[in-house]
């Protein structure tokens, strides 16, 4: 995830008729209320510079105003940047394209995802994800198999026949979730996909692109005005202002921890770090694992020359099972005689959705992904070091 998909320079958007009139008052760092008032030009974005890599989300977020929504259709050139380069991997420049390059590359390298859904009424489910790839010119049957795939990564296998009022706002986003991703676009543009639904149902969609994401590696361009959402999904965040300028680029503990002015300190001074960050930021490897067809007297020996009370129980696959206690175990004739069944914690689920379980569990609770598979232990101590921090 290190190299750039698409690297963005020097990026300006000033909207109006004589956009030369406002640049020079841009560099002498007039507001974009004085420029208004001095050229009658309105300054969307202000020497916007950043790179996003391949394999990451990359989330954008800032106020309402922010020219947040603006940057994002200016590198899918829905919106002509006024100056600056968008450029992709292949060495092109998005903002100097003509408007049949622009097809092309808005064919091959994105797929946006709305607030708005711009679901078709009178198609049903599958033909809505399938439209993408009908453009395209791709034939009927490759185009039905790949929309049942991109269905059933969101959870609707079973609704590709119904109809779209048939459907909640939140499986209406996953149809629209299905249709970004049918065309398997090089980069994902997501535009506060998930906005307008139920908190709920909001962070149900949340976990859904994090597991998909954690499948797919797909490059994901994420807008929201939601720093709480923004650190969730966030590998990486830019943070712009009211006056359409970045103030801060980085991971969300950085943001967190050591926010880099007054701007971005109003926002994460109210955050409850248990809400957003995941499980699996916490997550440590054990020492050893055992398999659930060891020999017992093996598994003593080993736990005894470890010197571990405990282990976690592993089936061939990797899958977890539950914790065997070492004392237990050389009084039971077998390992799954003294299995203790502790309730795992998905990886995507925040320290404030696992708190019951890191609370009542006698050991640190075991961390798995979406298929059950294990991946570590999160202990209580460091959810308590968060807490304070």
């Amino acid at each position: 995830m290190d190299e750039p998909i698409i690297q963005v320079t020097e990026l300006y958007k000033i909207f109006g008729k004589k956009p030369e009139k406002a640049y020079p008052l841009i560099k002498e760092g007039f507001s974009r209320q004085e420029i208004k008032e001095k050229t009658k030009q309105v300054v969307g974005l202000r020497n916007i510079n950043f790179d996003v890599k391949r394999g990451e989300i990359f989330v954008i977020m800032g106020l309402s105003g922010s020219g947040k929504s603006t940057l994002i259709r200016c590198i899918n050139r829905l919106i002509k940047p006024t100056f600056g380069k968008i450029v992709l991997e292949t060495g092109a420049d998005i903002s100097q394209m003509s408007e049949k390059e622009l097809l092309e590359i808005r064919r091959k390298y994105f797929g946006m995802v709305f607030q708005k859904f711009g679901l078709l009424p009178n198609r049903s489910v599958l033909e809505n994800v399938a439209l993408g790839l009908e453009i395209q010119g791709m034939g009927l049957e490759e185009r039905i198999e790949k929309s049942e795939k991109a269905l059933s990564l969101v959870g609707l296998k079973g609704w590709e026949k119904s109809k779209i009022s048939e459907l909640s706002g939140g499986m209406q986003q996953r149809v629209g979730l299905a249709r970004g991703l049918a065309v398997n676009p090089e980069i994902l543009l997501m535009d506060e996909p998930f906005s307008a639904l139920d908190p709920l149902i909001r962070l149900e969609m949340q976990e859904l692109l994090l597991k998909i994401q954690k499948k797919m590696k797909k490059t994901i361009i994420f807008i929201t005005h939601d720093l709480n959402e923004a650190i969730k999904l966030g590998d990486r965040i830019m943070i712009l202002n009211e006056e359409g300028s970045l103030v801060q680029l980085s991971h969300p503990e950085e943001i967190l921890l050591n926010p880099q002015n007054d701007f971005v300190e109003s926002f994460v001074k109210d955050v409850d770090k248990t809400t957003v960050i995941r499980a699996e930021s916490l997550v440590k490897k054990p020492e050893f694992t055992l398999n659930n067809t060891i020999e017992k007297e093996n598994a003593v020996k080993i736990l005894g020359e470890l010197n571990l009370d405990f282990a976690y129980v592993l089936d061939d696959s990797g899958k977890y099972i539950g914790v065997v206690n070492n004392e237990e175990l050389q009084n039971s004739e077998k390992i799954m005689d003294c299995i203790h069944k502790i309730k795992p914690l998905e990886d995507v689920k925040t320290i404030n959705q696992g708190l019951p379980q890191f609370i009542s569990s006698d050991y640190p609770v075991p961390i798995v992904d979406d298929e059950n598979n294990f991946l570590g232990y999160v202990e209580f101590e460091e959810v308590i070091k968060l807490i304070k921090e």
